[in-house]
């Protein structure tokens, strides 16, 4: 009998230990089925976050590196200057990348350096009870908006494709999803193009990845991912948001 599916070589037997439901096991697959894919493991190294996905150095196999919360970008910079020749990727939450560690993207990005990142979106911190995130949707409820995020008080949430696209740096924004079928397949061919730009020396390529956390929602799973349809998707619309590449390829062409 054939194998039409196995697990990825790219990830270790250990479980996860993320909440039901939780998307971070799919994206996880995804990554590692990319490496595998791309045949890098041997020469990849991973960044781990402060988060719910702080102990991905205990699901990948390729080597991992323990950044500081926020700090991944810079970390990773320093992993790509220090040994050029391999791959280098980080793996960050919203809490992660887009607010303690918003600096270390922006720069990171500007600088258009030649890594890789994986942020998760899932509009609120996970690992510390359900705080409101800076990508918590207006009106969201959570552990500090009990009455829904005020964007009075609080401000809007951060777009981060949006946000980086404006920069001349970056070579390729793309933001995914994982709550269905053709969602997944889309987010792992994004995740692989990352890899391969960073292969290829293009530069800076950042993958958002519309993410469920149905225990902090207050949800369950099935609900969690109709959630993201209903009202993720609607404010942090799916797509490409550069692709300096492609844009090339287009001039060329006209």
């Amino acid at each position: 009998m054939s194998i039409v599916f196995e697990k990825p070589h790219a990830l270790t037997d250990a479980a996860l230990h993320y909440c039901p439901g939780c998307t971070h096991g799919i994206i996880h697959r995804l990554v590692a089925e990319a490496i595998d894919d791309l045949k890098i493991e041997g020469k990849t190294v991973g960044v781990a976050p402060v988060g719910c996905a702080v102990m991905a150095y205990n699901y990948f196999a390729c080597d991992m590196v323990e950044a500081a919360h926020g700090r991944a970008p810079a970390v990773a910079t320093g992993l790509k200057r220090a040994m050029p020749d391999n791959i280098i990727f980080t793996y960050q939450g919203d809490g992660d990348l887009a607010s303690i560690g918003m600096a270390e993207t922006v720069h990171a990005a500007t600088r258009n350096e030649n890594i890789t990142v994986i942020f998760v979106n899932n509009a609120i911190y996970g690992m510390t009870g359900g705080q409101m995130a800076p990508t918590s949707l207006p009106g969201q409820v959570t552990q500090t908006s009990p009455y829904g995020r005020d964007v009075n008080v609080c401000g809007y949430p951060i777009k981060i494709c949006e946000l980086l696209s404006n920069l001349d740096g970056p070579e390729y924004l793309e933001r995914v999803a994982v709550n269905n079928v053709k969602n997944v397949k889309n987010a792992k061919r994004a995740i692989k193009k990352a890899f391969e730009n960073q292969i290829n020396k293009k530069g800076f390529s950042l993958i958002e990845v519309i993410s469920s956390c149905p225990t902090n929602w207050g949800m369950t799973p099935d609900q969690a991912l109709a959630w993201i349809d209903e009202k993720m998707i609607p404010y942090y619309p799916l797509g490409v948001y550069k692709d300096k590449s492609a844009q090339k390829d287009s001039e060329v062409k006209a």
